[in-house]
C-alpha cells in the first residue's frame, strides 16, 4: 500500500490562462501591413498624377467659357455637342483607318524579325537587337524632324531625286501624308514589339525544340507548331499598346505642318491634336476636356474589347 502511494503522483498544478493578454498579431496580418507599407508611394503617385487629373478633366468638362458670362456650368451640354461634332468624328475615323492598317503591318514586321532572331542562323545577332530596338529609344519629336527632312521635298531625300529623275513624288501631299506618317510609326516601335516577341520565344522550353528535332520536324513546322503559340500572349500585349499609341497620335501631325507645306494636316487630324488646339488655341478648356474623356472612353473600350477576345481564343487552345 505504501508503496502504491508512494508512486502515485499527481498531475502538476497548471496556471489559469491570463484573458487579460491580448493575442499576439496574426503573422498574416503583418505581412499586409507590410505590403500596404510598400505599395503605398506609388499608390499616393498614381492618385497624384493619375487620378486627381481625371477628375479634374470630368469636373472640368461641366463648365464651358462664354464671353457673357465667364466660366458657366453646363452640365453634360459639351458631351452633347461633341458627339455631333463632324470635326471630332473625322478625326476618331482617321485614327481608326491608321490602327487598321499600320498594326498589323508594324506586328508581322516585328515578329518576323523576332523569329529570325531567335532562329540561331544570324549572325550578329546581339548588334542586330540593339540596331532594331534603337529607333525606339529616339524621342517621337526628334524622330518626326528627322523624316520630315528626309521625306521633304524641297530638302532630303526625295526633293534630290525629284530634281535627279524629274518626278514630282511628294510623300506629304494630302492623300499620303497618313501613309508617311505610317512609316514613321511603324520605324519607331517595331523594335519594342520585336522585344515583347523575343522574350516570349525566350521563354519557351528547348526541350520542346529538341523533341521536335527527334521528330524530325523542320524549321517552317517549328515555328508553326511551337513558336507561333508561344507568341499568342504577346501578341494580345502587342495589340493592346499599339492601339493605345496610335489612339493617342500627336507629335507627327503637330509638328510636320511647321515643316511641309499643304500636308493636308488640320487642327483636327487626330483626336488629341484636336482636344489640344481646342484647349490652347480656342480657350475651349471644358469642351477639350470633354473630348479627351470620351476618347480615353473610346480606346478603354477598344482595348479591353482586344483583351477579351485574346483571353477567349487563348482558353479556346
Amino acid at each position: 500500500m505504501d508503496l502504491a502511494r508512494r508512486f502515485d503522483v499527481a498531475p502538476p498544478a497548471t496556471a489559469p490562462p491570463d484573458v487579460t493578454q491580448p493575442p499576439a498579431p496574426a503573422p498574416r496580418r503583418r505581412k499586409s501591413q507590410v505590403g500596404l507599407a510598400f505599395i503605398a508611394p506609388f499608390g499616393a503617385l498614381f492618385t497624384l498624377v493619375f487620378i486627381v487629373p481625371i477628375l479634374y478633366a470630368a469636373y472640368l468638362s461641366l463648365f464651358q467659357d462664354k464671353l457673357v458670362g465667364g466660366n458657366t456650368f453646363v452640365g453634360f451640354a459639351n458631351y452633347g455637342k461633341l458627339f455631333q461634332d463632324p470635326q471630332f468624328w473625322d478625326g476618331v475615323g482617321r485614327v481608326f483607318r491608321f490602327t487598321l492598317v499600320q498594326v498589323p503591318i508594324m506586328l508581322i514586321f516585328a515578329m518576323a524579325l523576332a523569329l529570325a532572331l531567335d532562329s540561331m542562323r544570324l549572325h550578329g545577332t546581339r548588334f542586330a537587337r540593339v540596331a532594331i530596338f534603337l529607333p525606339y529609344a529616339v524621342p517621337a519629336i526628334v524622330a518626326t524632324l528627322m523624316w520630315g527632312f528626309l521625306l521633304g521635298v524641297k530638302y532630303g531625300l526625295f526633293g534630290s531625286l525629284n530634281r535627279a529623275l524629274g518626278t514630282d513624288i511628294d510623300p506629304f501631299a494630302p492623300g499620303t501624308t497618313l501613309i508617311s506618317i505610317g512609316l514613321m510609326v511603324t520605324w519607331a516601335f517595331t523594335g519594342f514589339n520585336m522585344l515583347i516577341f523575343y522574350a516570349a520565344l525566350k521563354a519557351v522550353p528547348r526541350e520542346l525544340y529538341e523533341a521536335a528535332a527527334i521528330d524530325g520536324a523542320n524549321e517552317f513546322q517549328v515555328v508553326r507548331a511551337i513558336k507561333l503559340p508561344a507568341l499568342r500572349g504577346s501578341l494580345v500585349v502587342t495589340i493592346i499598346f499599339s492601339i493605345i499609341g496610335t489612339f493617342q497620335m500627336f507629335n507627327e501631325p503637330q509638328i510636320l505642318p511647321s515643316m511641309v507645306a499643304n500636308s493636308g494636316v488640320t487642327t483636327f487630324y487626330t483626336p488629341n491634336l484636336y482636344a489640344y488646339n481646342l484647349a490652347f488655341t480656342g480657350s475651349q478648356q471644358g469642351y477639350a476636356a470633354a473630348l479627351a474623356l470620351v476618347m480615353a472612353a473610346i480606346t478603354i473600350a477598344v482595348a479591353y474589347a482586344v483583351q477579351i477576345r485574346g483571353m477567349r481564343n487563348a482558353s479556346d487552345q
